[in-house]
């Protein structure tokens, strides 16, 4: 690698790093003849992290940091006196490739600032693809940022040579959007959305009836949303994605906790360090909708329009509705054992399966994986004695679980506490 090349993938890397919508899990490419590379199945094939805890097992990289827009949000924009870079398509393909072959990565995940115009940029992220694809036969992962303002055949023809394509929303509320990004609207983001959906649909009912059609995205798409950075509440965002993930090709939404890189912007929020409890409590949010079954304005609603700091939303509205409690583990359905804090989706399964076979005690929840800490104020079982929510009160079990007298700690810093012997 020469030092010009050196040089960008510092500059461009760093550009790159605010992006947190990297996962690269829901596509299987298996090894061809005269191929190189694959990528892994199930949950994906990220392997390292940042110290910040991002996943930067692909490669993560800005084509061009150079942008015509001047987000007020965003490191790259337009009026920030910052070191700038462009990767030539053929350096990028170089590079990707030198790096899979040094086994320092199983993929790309590729950005870009808007060069030109839309359809420009966008050009060359396809043709960094595609020579990828047909000129080097990668088989690995390929996860491209499509450009807002895209037309479509530059977006159909990325989604034949991209595992995943995302478009990001970054503000959850058009005014907002408008005031911190004048040059941007909903429209030129929602677009290529609606250009992706429409192209794997496409893709699946052609491959319905040709066995060897070609697949468009197979992971689908994903989008990102900044926390913190304007007055939407949880609920604004969390009603935003529930409606982004009734589109079946939705496949994640991800927070990121707004970062004050442009601090002399008077439009943003003087924010010491990134909200990153409140990111926590969005995913984990987000978790609820999609696989507890929980809806929006179960989680957050008018009276609770944002989610509670202190502890997880799935804990926050058990203790909000005590009424729906005791559970008996040895009688609900699956749908209400889902509801109970420290009951998961993998042990809520296990408990329809083994409660078959006899009563399920205290000892064999603790088998299956249920969090007895949580869990044991809200179910009844076999021998199980703890006072329940009902026999105490929400507030007795919340100061139960909350500790009293904490320290205010920095939530960034992973602790380890040792006992003295």
């Amino acid at each position: 690698m020469n030092a010009d090349v050196l040089e960008k993938l510092k500059i461009l890397a760093e550009s790159a790093k605010y992006d947190v919508s990297c996962s690269s899990s829901g596509t299987v490419r298996s090894n061809q003849k005269g191929a190189l590379g694959n990528t892994v199945g199930g949950w994906g094939i990220c392997h390292s992290f940042a110290e910040d805890g991002r996943c930067i097992s692909l490669l993560k990289i800005m084509l061009t940091n150079h942008c015509i827009y001047d987000c007020a949000y965003c490191i790259n924009r337009r009026s920030n006196d910052l070191r700038r870079a462009t990767f030539s398509v053929t350096e990028l393909v170089e590079l990707t490739m030198e790096f899979y072959r040094r086994n320092y990565i199983e993929g790309l995940f590729l950005s870009s600032g808007v060069v030109r115009n839309p359809d420009y940029t966008m050009e060359r992220l396809v043709r960094v693809a595609k020579d990828l694809r047909q000129v080097h036969r990668f088989n690995g992962y390929i996860h491209l940022k499509s450009i807002p303002g895209a037309s479509r055949e530059l977006v159909n023809e990325a989604g034949l040579y991209a595992d995943r394509l995302s478009v990001n929303i970054e503000i959850p509320n058009e005014e907002s959007l408008k005031h911190l990004a004048p040059e941007k609207d909903f429209k030129s983001v929602f677009q290529p959305m609606k250009y992706i959906q429409q192209g794997v649909l496409e893709s699946s009912e052609e491959r319905k009836k040709y066995r060897y059609a070609p697949r468009f995205a197979p992971a689908g798409q994903s989008t990102q949303m900044i926390v913190g950075a304007t007055p939407e509440t949880d609920k604004d965002i969390l009603r935003l994605s529930s409606v982004l993930y009734q589109r079946p090709t939705m496949k994640r939404v991800y927070y990121s906790g707004y970062v004050s890189v442009n601090t002399y912007d008077k439009r943003l929020p003087a924010l010491k360090q990134p909200p990153l409890v409140r990111e926590n409590r969005l995913y984990q949010a987000d978790w609820l909708l999609r696989f507890y079954q929980f809806k929006v304005d179960e989680i957050v609603n008018d009276a609770y329009p944002d989610l509670d700091l202190e502890v997880d939303p799935k804990l926050s509205w058990a203790l909000r509705h005590p009424e729906q409690f005791p559970v008996d583990v040895n009688k609900a359905d699956y749908e209400l054992l889902l509801r109970v804090p420290g009951i998961g989706v993998k042990s809520a399964k296990l408990i329809i399966t083994s409660r078959r076979y006899g009563k399920l005690g205290s000892y064999q929840l603790k088998k299956i994986g249920i969090v007895m800490k949580k869990a044991q104020y809200f179910i009844t079982c076999n021998e199980l004695t703890v006072r329940t929510v009902n026999e105490m009160t929400p507030q007795t079990v919340r100061k139960l679980l909350v500790p009293s007298g904490k320290k205010n700690l920095d939530d960034r810093q992973l602790l380890l506490n040792f006992v003295d012997e």
